[in-house]
């Protein structure tokens, strides 16, 4: 029961960990932004995230299906270097800190395990969202 407690707070920890880091560069090239050139530059990238939901609207006929739809490849997308670091970081346990102790062994196979459903569950999300909204509703 400890090691499960661990795991999850482990994987919280990184998905905060990545959101904080994202946050900061995010603020930090707003700030590079705002010293040149700032209007054009964030009317660019306004208008594109717009254009993007958009056509995730017009693609799913409602604004909510829309807005999860676009929610949803984002998280698809972030998901990938997320799990690929969970991945790696389970294989050292398990490979290489985990040589002399079976549990630190047992723990990063679990880790991987993990990661690897986590992995799964997020690019197919997207793909079961749509089957559903598209193919089923109408």
């Amino acid at each position: 029961m400890n090691s499960k407690i661990r795991i999850i707070l482990g994987i919280f920890i990184i998905f905060i960990a990545m959101i904080s880091s994202y946050s900061i560069s995010y603020a930090t090239d707003t700030a590079n932004l705002l010293e040149t050139d700032t209007t054009t530059e964030l009317l660019e990238i306004k208008e594109s995230t717009k254009s993007k939901l958009d056509t995730y609207i017009e693609q799913y006929g409602s604004v909510p299906y829309g807005i999860v739809a676009y929610a949803l490849n984002g998280l698809r997308i972030v998901s990938i270097p997320t799990c690929f670091l969970g991945i790696a970081w389970g294989a050292i346990k398990q490979y290489v800190t985990g040589i002399r102790r079976a549990d630190v062994r047992d723990r990063g196979f679990y880790l991987i395990i993990i990661f690897v459903t986590i992995l799964l569950i997020f690019q197919v999300l997207p793909l079961i969202f749509a089957i559903i909204v598209r193919g089923w509703r109408g």
